[in-house]
């Protein structure tokens, strides 16, 4: 069930690629990411396993599915099943030729970085990499895009405003979700998120599948 975005309550498959450019302190998906698991599949038994479901929409997430080698041969064959497309993507690269419906687009804020986690060894790659905005603005040229920025605390939303300012960002298609991995956190930090969303005309994202599971990873 997708859970986040304009698309929230859509039933959809999700493909999760492995492997990610980023190592965000707080990452919900860290066996994608911080420590990369899953198996190596051919194109073929990839199609042939989204095609026992017959989706109406797909979901192609990670890790960082952009950095995936066969990304754009994968989104091709996938709209030949006639699926609807949502690429979910922090926007820090843009590989050619990738199909997708929705650009669902992530820009990590400074709440992302990894100051101490293991150490702090990944703070750096992770802060240089973060936030392309010449990445960025070509991806919402090209695609029908949503942009979601995940709040922890408002301090975030200076970050946020001039995001939207440099890229130039439709404010309709901004949306802001509460970070977090229980229902009480994110209700907590909703709250005056919704507040927030009225003030500066940006919508407001649930987390529908925490709402739902909780922390819980197949869903």
């Amino acid at each position: 069930m997708q859970g986040e975005g304009t698309l929230a309550g859509v039933p959809s498959v999700f493909v999760r690629l492995s492997g990610c450019n980023l190592r965000c302190k707080w990452c919900d998906t860290p066996y994608a990411s911080w420590a990369p698991e899953g198996d190596d599949l051919m194109l073929g038994t990839l199609l042939a396993e989204v095609r026992r479901y017959w989706p109406t929409h797909v979901v192609v997430t990670g890790g960082e599915p952009m950095i995936a080698p066969a990304i754009a041969m994968l989104t091709r064959r996938l709209k030949d099943l006639g699926t609807h497309i949502t690429v979910e993507t922090a926007g820090t690269v843009y590989p050619p030729g990738v199909i997708c419906d929705l650009m669902s687009i992530s820009p990590k804020l400074a709440n992302s970085t990894p100051h101490r986690r293991e150490a702090g060894r990944w703070a750096a790659q992770h802060e240089r990499l973060r936030y392309q905005p010449e990445v960025l603005k070509k991806l919402m040229a090209e695609y029908e895009y949503q942009l979601k920025f995940v709040v922890s605390s408002e301090e975030d939303l200076k970050e946020i405003q001039a995001i939207v300012e440099e890229t130039g960002a439709n404010r309709g298609r901004v949306m802001l979700m509460a970070e977090g991995t229980t229902v009480e956190t994110i209700y907590e930090r909703a709250a005056w998120i919704v507040e927030v969303c009225k003030r500066e005309r940006f919508r407001y994202s649930p987390r529908l599948h925490i709402d739902l599971w909780g922390d819980k990873r197949g869903v």
